[in-house]
């Protein structure tokens, strides 16, 4: 799982493409309320609007889109984890740009310290996650046995 702001920008690309909210939910496989309740949780940016008001997304936004999906689906992250996360990756995101501009080298090792520790911060969520998921698998497994043992004395018993 890549997250958008990973890549770099190609500089020769200067037109930009904007799709409808309709356009992005089937892109994105979620209803048009979900966009419009994602915008209002703050998990992404207000959309630009056309003259008739009418919501217009960019690629990034898509991406960022995509990018809440899979925290969602994969990692089965709360709207309220996935809004920490995606704060991390906007101070991340900050971190870089001041990164890039700095010209000094302890500013550019300040950055890549903070950078570094923001990271740390989402992999002790994701870590979190991970843990709760094996506890649950652990919990089936012995279920499992459980059931294996049973099944082993009823069928000594019925011999």
């Amino acid at each position: 799982m890549t997250h958008p702001d990973d890549e770099e920008p190609d500089p020769n690309t200067t037109t930009q493409n904007y799709y409808s909210i309709e356009q992005v939910a089937t892109r994105a496989q979620l209803t048009k309320r979900t966009l419009r309740y994602y915008e209002e949780m703050g998990l992404l940016p207000q959309a630009e609007r056309t003259e008739g008001n009418y919501r217009r997304y960019t690629e990034e936004d898509l991406q960022r889109i995509m990018y809440i999906k899979s925290l969602r689906e994969l990692m089965g992250f709360s709207l309220s984890e996935i809004r920490k996360f995606l704060q991390a990756e906007d101070e991340r995101e900050q971190e870089r740009t001041a990164f890039r501009q700095g010209a000094d080298t302890q500013q550019k090792l300040r950055h890549l310290d903070r950078s570094d520790e923001i990271i740390r911060e989402q992999l002790v969520l994701i870590e979190q996650k991970m843990n709760g998921l094996k506890n649950m698998q652990q919990q089936l497994y012995e279920r499992l046995e459980m059931h294996a043992r049973k099944r082993q004395t009823l069928q000594e018993e019925g011999s």
